[in-house]
């Protein structure tokens, strides 16, 4: 008689083609900033048929900078929608597990430079391509998934579970403070991003900025009376890159990021600036992202980088005068965490993915970026364990999921589900 392991894994498999059939319809969905609402519907639909009880809620404008876990935001939320499912499983002893995921992707750049279009799902051997196919809306697919699998072995949960897909993880991580706000929590959080079935033991703190310069707007027939303010921007960004060197030196005192080459990733992410082809341009605007060191403050880092900013213009030529630069907070502010070792949602991890990768160990690696589960782990204390599939181009052209790992990483969710939660026959 099969095992409950060697069912579950087996379900997974006849489940398979009809998770990646969906995975390609998600990705099907425009979900940029604002645009997820369709997605989340269908998202929603797929829940309710599964029989979670599902709530929908906006991202929460009315807490940012009242809530610790909020970020700054410069747009407004009446289309910001989260979803999340539950299932509760009656009182069983089983101990509760949440799947965060996000919804909302990257914009895709030039669609032209795609070998097929970035939001049309295109399959091609073992790789699904599409943006969101692995960030993340792969991992997603693979929570509910898992989760099928469990039923489809004719098993329950003991422990409560729930699906959480938010938004606004991109730019401020605010659709799973608002979720973490509203009280969707459980013992342990489990965020399937593409990790290239690797665990998360830490993540940077970041911090986004909007940097502003104001030159002095003239005709060519008479440059020297004016200043370009892309000019301006340039200089201040080739200054900037001297904070970026300092934050980077102080790495070799951090555990886990003294290896890391570029553990702080000062990116100027866009830029625009100028009015007429043919005038000395005005004004100049640029956006773009720092990180940290977990445990520290990402206001005193945000403090920090103005007075740095604050200091460029005391002392360079170019910025006598004052007030030509200006600094905004327009996203993500938070700390990064460290996932303790050793912990037993750990373990439960670890022996599943032991158990699909044929006997290999689960490699542990730091992830420079801002995650959703920072959220849970830094204001909530709740263990977080960030693990999912192998992905390419993430952010990039021509984006792309490997359909076998994100098998493997279904099977081994499902196996921490059975094993975290605890399960029951269905007919017991």
């Amino acid at each position: 008689m099969a095992s409950l392991e060697d069912r579950i894994l087996q379900a997974v498999d006849d489940l398979f083609e009809k998770q990646v059939a969906f995975l390609g319809e998600l990705v099907g969905f425009r979900t940029l900033r604002n645009e997820e609402a369709e997605a989340q519907s269908v998202l929603e639909a797929a829940l309710i048929e599964r029989g979670y009880a599902v709530t929908r809620f906006r991202t929460d404008a009315a807490r940012i900078g009242r809530h610790p876990a909020f970020s700054p935001a410069t747009v407004g939320y009446d289309s910001s929608w989260n979803v999340v499912g539950r299932k509760d499983a009656g009182g069983r002893g089983g101990r509760s597990l949440a799947f965060n995921s996000h919804m909302d992707v990257v914009p895709a750049g030039s669609a032209s430079r795609w070998t097929s279009p970035p939001f049309k799902p295109r399959r091609d051997g073992d790789w699904l391509y599409g943006r969101g196919a692995g960030d993340m809306k792969g991992g997603l697919v693979a929570s509910i998934f898992a989760l099928d699998a469990i039923a489809q072995a004719g098993l329950s949960l003991r422990g409560d579970v729930q699906i959480q897909s938010v938004v606004e993880e991109e730019i401020t991580g605010n659709g799973a403070a608002t979720a973490f706000a509203n009280g969707h929590v459980a013992d342990v959080i489990v965020s399937p991003e593409p990790t290239d079935e690797q665990l998360v033991r830490a993540n940077s703190g970041v911090i986004k900025f909007r940097l502003t310069t104001r030159g002095r707007p003239a005709h060519p027939r008479e440059p020297e009376t004016g200043q370009s303010a892309i000019d301006l921007m340039i200089r201040l960004m080739g200054h900037l890159r001297e904070l970026e060197r300092r934050w980077i030196g102080e790495a070799k005192d951090k555990r886990w990021f003294a290896d890391i080459r570029n553990p702080v990733a000062l990116t100027f992410g866009t830029i625009s600036g100028g009015d007429w082809i043919a005038s000395i341009p005005s004004d100049c605007v640029v956006e773009g992202r720092i990180g940290f060191y977990p445990g520290e403050d990402p206001k005193a880092r945000a403090a920090e980088f103005e007075a740095f900013v604050a200091g460029i213009q005391d002392s360079e030529e170019a910025f006598a005068g004052g007030g030509l630069v200006d600094v905004e907070w327009v996203g993500v502010m938070h700390a990064g965490y460290e996932l303790p070792e050793g912990s037993p949602a750990e373990a439960s991890l670890r022996a599943a993915h032991r158990r699909v990768q044929d006997g290999a160990e689960l490699n542990a690696y730091v992830m420079t970026c801002y995650l959703d589960a920072a959220v849970f782990a830094v204001h909530g204390n709740i263990p977080s364990l960030v693990y999912g599939p192998i992905a390419e181009n993430i952010h990039g052209i021509d984006e792309r999921v490997s359909l076998p790992s994100l098998k493997r990483v279904t099977k081994a969710l499902a196996l921490f589900a059975a094993d975290w939660c605890g399960v029951r026959e269905n007919h017991a």
